[in-house]
């Protein structure tokens, strides 16, 4: 199978973090961002807390590119594509009503092109996670868009792209583990790998909201359905149980973290309890689980809705440096991929 010649896999100053961000990520239109929960703003400032304690510096980030159609295609059907040419498309998975009165071109502007953007940079840092042991894409995670169908806010799917590229690009990537903790179940993905044996997801949910998609539950090797309300306790001892549980079971060449934030106690979506304590602890167990293995770890920032969802984020990130599971140096056993020539 040919590959497309593609802009995603670039080579990387070794000076620059696997940390991958475009200020192309946040979507403000005349305000039309706001109606709906989800914080339109909130991967920009994630990048500003990171700044602000000294962290990162504009340097130091790997800038973004869009996904163009051709890489959109390695998954998506041109079908889908064309149908996000209409705005009431857009306007239904993005659940921003509105769009519907917008001429297309503006919302490929100012919603599609936001979201492509953030796709490209979760394909860039499937590559980079290969190269350096682990990579953030500070957005991404649109855990509900399959190859055919989007919704709850996901366009495109970042997550199949970042894996179907690596598989057909990076020697030596024949197996990938989803580690899906956005509280609502990736339906997404999981439609995407339903029946592909290289693909191993755990997904932990609140069993009792969007999306209920019971067909994709097929596709779940590892499930772990919540209540209304779950805390930190029980949470992170079942993170912590399954995710090492899954590792043991089949060890893969690549890990994709979902991390959503969207658990946290008081989102208007998730309807469970967790603390920001308890999300940066579940990320730090889910990295040090990788990290002990010598797994390439790759995480996208997905759901969260309250305002205060970026300053956590950019408070596990931190954490992470703190205890040593990120930083400049590559993990053992990682970053020995060849990348394959673009064009065969």
């Amino acid at each position: 199978m040919l590959s497309h010649q593609t802009q995603l896999y670039v080579q990387v100053p070794s000076t620059c973090l696997p940390i991958v961000y475009s200020p192309e990520y946040n979507i403000t239109f005349m305000g039309l961002e706001k109606l709906h929960p989800f914080d339109a703003g909130k991967w920009g400032k994630v990048i500003h807390f990171l700044k602000e304690e000294q962290f990162i510096t504009d340097e130091m980030i790997v800038p973004a590119r869009e996904a163009s159609e051709e890489d959109l295609l390695v998954v998506h059907t041109k079908r889908y594509l064309n149908r996000l040419k209409w705005s009431l498309v857009v306007a239904t998975i993005t659940e921003i009503p509105p769009l519907i009165f917008l001429p297309n071109f503006l919302v490929q502007r100012k919603v599609l092109r936001p979201l492509r953007t953030q796709t490209g940079g979760t394909i860039m840092a499937g590559k980079l996670a290969m190269d350096r042991g682990w990579a953030i894409n500070v957005g991404g995670g649109f855990h509900h868009c399959s190859s055919d169908k989007g919704g709850g806010f996901c366009a495109y799917a970042d997550i199949t792209l970042a894996i179907k590229f690596l598989f057909e690009r990076v020697d030596g990537v024949s197996r990938a583990t989803i580690i899906d903790l956005d509280a609502h179940q990736g339906n997404g993905h999981e439609r995407d790998f339903l029946d592909d044996r290289r693909v191993y997801i755990m997904d932990v949910y609140n069993r009792y909201i969007y999306p209920g998609d019971g067909f994709a539950k097929r596709a779940i090797k590892r499930k772990v359905e919540l209540d209304w309300g779950t805390e930190d306790t029980e949470y992170l001892q079942k993170v912590e149980l399954h995710c090492e549980g899954a590792l043991n079971e089949i060890r893969p060449d690549i890990i994709v973290y979902n991390a959503g934030t969207d658990v946290l106690d008081g989102d208007p979506l998730g309807g469970l309890a967790i603390s920001p304590q308890g999300i940066v602890k579940r990320d730090e167990i889910v990295f040090r689980a990788a990290r002990r293995r010598g797994i390439p770890i790759l995480m996208v920032t997905s759901g969260g809705y309250q305002k205060k969802t970026a300053r956590i984020i950019a408070d596990s990130i931190l954490n992470l440096h703190r205890q040593r599971l990120i930083g400049g140096e590559v993990l053992d056993g990682a970053g020995t991929s060849m990348v394959t020539p673009l064009i065969y």
